[in-house]
């Protein structure tokens, strides 16, 4: 089950995720200079009354007369609903659509919401560091050429330290298109982990200065690795289809860089301690 976290000053909604709504249509027609096609309808309880759509594309969010807001992702599923005062007659959202604005004219107020989106995240077979039965998942979508990814190292080894019975670390990886490199490091240390030494390869290759073709074998010598079968392994179909799964769910996610951290499924947006100690401490509070 998917959830929808809206937050209001003083107020925490958890809202359940609906079935999809989006029903499919061929309309379409054209005249001189403009043809157009009907992509289908989205058939509301109540009337619409305004509409914002985040700039990323991904959220929909559409105010009623019935004092809510319907929230579509883009294949016109319904998320959620966001329960608003009635004098709301029109909202805005920021680009990433983390934000929500509501205009209350009987009373001449503005309103901002933050609104999170809690996502369903695969780490069954991601490497795990930590317990693996601990309570609360912290997946981390990586690039091994990525600086912010290197930088973001040492706030994890905190959370561990901090929360060494409550805390794991899953890896999920995402290499970006502009590090020539990223994608041959990703299958090598998957490769390693064949071996149980994903997270000694790991640290190696953010220790690189430079990721080069050199540094895969390098690293597996340093780590005492069966060399054969690192190689092997490093061409195996088995890797580019982990690679593979990790990228397109980050995809399906909407992430677009890294690292983007998921906390239980919710998107860490300050890369700060005290910000995953905050969510990290709401998760276990769930538990309690």
């Amino acid at each position: 089950m998917k959830y929808l976290k809206a937050i209001i000053p003083g107020i925490s909604l958890m809202i359940a995720v609906a079935s999809p709504v989006f029903a499919a249509s061929v309309t379409s027609g054209q005249d001189d200079r403009v043809q157009w096609n009907k992509l289908g309808d989205l058939q509301l309880q109540d009337k619409p009354v305004d509409f914002a759509y985040s700039l990323d594309g991904n959220y929909a969010f559409i105010l009623t007369n019935g004092d809510q807001i319907l929230v579509y992702n883009q294949q016109g599923k319904l998320q959620g609903r966001i329960p608003v005062d009635a004098g709301v007659s029109a909202i805005d959202i920021s680009p990433r659509g983390d934000f929500l604005y509501l205009i209350d004219s009987t009373d001449n107020r503005l309103s901002m919401l933050s609104v999170d989106f809690v996502v369903d995240i695969d780490t069954s077979d991601s490497p795990i560091k930590g317990k693996v039965d601990a309570p609360v998942t912290v997946a981390v979508f990586s690039d091994f050429e990525c600086t912010y990814c290197k930088k973001i190292l040492p706030l994890f080894e905190q959370v561990l330290k901090e929360n060494p019975d409550s805390v794991k670390i899953a890896f999920k990886n995402f290499p970006l298109k502009m590090h020539e490199m990223a994608g041959p490091a990703a299958l090598a240390a998957l490769a390693a982990n064949q071996q149980g030494k994903f997270w000694e390869f790991h640290d190696q290759l953010f220790a690189e200065e430079k990721i080069t073709d050199d540094s895969f074998s390098k690293i597996a010598t340093k780590l005492g690795l069966n060399q054969d079968r690192f190689n092997e392994d490093l061409k195996s179909p088995l890797m580019f289809y982990k690679l593979n799964k990790d990228t397109a769910e980050a995809t399906k996610l909407g992430i677009t860089g890294t690292p983007t951290v998921f906390v239980n499924g919710k998107k860490l947006k300050e890369p700060k301690i005290e910000e995953l100690q905050r969510l990290i401490a709401e998760e276990l509070a769930k538990k309690s």
